[in-house]
This record gives structure tokens, sequence and C-alpha cells, in this order.
């Protein structure tokens, strides 16, 4: 009997740790910073990308720890968070705690080892992120403004590290990211309307499933298309984009379009949800794009 039970306990370990810090999400976001990276480089340095894509993680899961140590009693409202480590009582407080602090030094620390001004990126996302969106969640829904923030800095850090400098460049990889997270968490909001209702969460832009909102997932969209192709024009410093490459972004924008168009259209959690499983695969084909792009021109 006790074999049996050490033998649930340890893959539990590995997989409470993995939701505590979002594993997947910490992925996907050290995939933007590393597209960055590349796209500021001119000798890529091995090195600096292991620091970047580890720096990126912690931060990233120290911020996914204290977000779930603050929503705790809300997390155990609803049927999509309530089986997380803490509100199903797997893990205490204190180890969230200890991993978030942890998490947080650990990713500092790693980021600074690349140049100061990663470091100072990275802790401004955790504080916005843990300080400020986690709280106004449940207060409005310009909570996504904030929260968008934070989600933006991972593409433009990878440039930040690779040159040590903020200007147009990263500032427009921002303003990419930026705007594209608004259909991608409105339509997060959209399909789990009903759940997020439960923990007293407010995510939809007119707080309800409604053509107003729909109609802002739409323009939200326009506005990430526009961005993305800016860099064809030359405005951008060292951050270009060829003809060909401009046009495969602007497609790419265009199928997104089509189902936030689709969403207005039928306004159903269903449709909502593919708008999001479609903002997930078109920002990681943006970037990989603009990265390919700088390597073949």
């Amino acid at each position: 009997m006790s074999n049996s039970k050490t033998s649930l306990t340890a893959p539990s370990v590995i997989s409470d740790f993995k939701e505590i810090t979002k594993m997947r999400l910490a992925l996907s976001v050290v995939f933007s910073s590393l597209a960055g990276y590349l796209l500021g480089v001119d000798t890529v340095s091995y090195k600096t990308l292991l620091l970047l894509a580890l720096g990126g993680y912690f931060m990233v899961g120290a911020s996914n720890a204290f977000n779930q140590i603050i929503e705790k009693d809300l997390d155990a409202l609803m049927n999509r968070t309530k089986n997380r480590p803490i509100p199903s009582g797997r893990m205490s407080v204190t180890t969230a705690f200890i991993i978030a602090c942890v998490f947080t030094l650990l990713g500092i620390i790693i980021l600074y080892a690349i140049n100061k001004q990663t470091a100072m990126f990275g802790a401004i996302s955790i504080f916005l992120y843990t300080c400020v969106y986690t709280p106004l969640k449940t207060k409005t829904p310009l909570a996504v403004f904030v929260g968008a923030i934070p989600g933006a800095i991972p593409f433009m850090l990878g440039w930040v590290a690779a040159t040590d400098d903020f200007g147009i460049e990263p500032g427009t990889l921002f303003a990419l990211q930026f705007f594209w997270q608004f259909p991608h968490f409105w339509a997060i909001g959209w399909f789990l309307y009903e759940d997020y209702k439960k923990g007293g969460f407010f995510m939809l832009p007119t707080g309800k499933q409604d053509k107003g909102t729909a109609v802002q997932i739409i323009m939200y969209t326009i506005w990430t298309i526009l961005v993305s192709i800016i860099p064809v024009f030359g405005f951008t410093g060292k951050l270009e984009l060829s003809i060909v490459s401009a046009v495969i972004v602007f497609l790419l924008g265009l199928w997104m379009l089509y189902y936030a168009f689709r969403l207005f259209k039928i306004m159903t959690e269903k449709a909502a949800r593919q708008l999001m499983l479609v903002s997930v695969s078109y920002i990681s084909l943006i970037q990989i794009v603009y990265v390919i792009d700088k390597f073949i021109r």
C-alpha cells in the first residue's frame, strides 16, 4: 500500500510544480523572448540564449506562483482552477511562496547576468503581473490592459537582451504582442465567462458576451495586423521585414481576423475557443516568420 502511495506522490509533486509555475505558458513566453533575441542579435551567443530561456522561465514561473497564492480562495470557486495545487490542498501557501521568491531571485539574477536593462524589464513584468494585474482582475475589465503589459514584455525582452538597448525595434515588438493579447484574452474570457463569473473576474471589455465585446476583439485584431506589417516600411530601424514575409504576416493576420468576425457573427463559446486557439498559433507563426526572414534576407 505504502509503495503505491510513494509512486503516486513523486509524479504529483512534479505535476504540481509544473502547475504552480504554469510550465506550458512559461515555455511559450520563453519562445517569444528567444525569438526577440534572434531578431536583435548580430552573432548568436548560445550562453545568452540559455540565460534568457532560464531567466524568462523563472520570471513567468514566479509571476504565476504569486498569482495563485493571491487568488487561492477565488480559484477554489472555479471549475477551471479548483484543482490547482493550493486550493486543492496539495501544496501549502508557504511552499508556493518559497517557490515564487526563489524564482523571482533566480530570474532577476540570471537576466542581470545578460544586462541590467533585461533584469529591469523582467522585474517590472513580475511587479505589474503580481501587484497590479492580479488584484485588478476582480475590480475592472481594465485589468486586461494592465496584464497586456507584462504579457508583451518577453518578445521585447529578447531584443533588449541582444542589444542592451531599448528603442523603436523592441518598442514595435512590444506593440505587436501588446495588441495581440486583447483578442487572445477576450476570447478566453468569452468561453470561460460563466466560470470566471463564479470567481468574480470581469475579463470582457463590456462585462458581457455581447456584440460590443466582439467589435472590440475585431478592432484590436486589426491593430495587431497593422503593427505586424510596420517593419516592411523601413520605419523601425534594424527591425526589417521583406515584402514576401510581410505578405505572409498579413495573411496570417487575416486568418485570425476571420475568426474574430466569425465570433461577432455567431457569438458562441465554441467560436471564442477557436479564436483563442488560432490566436496562439498566430503569434508563434508571426515570430517564426520574423526570425526566418531575418536569417534568409
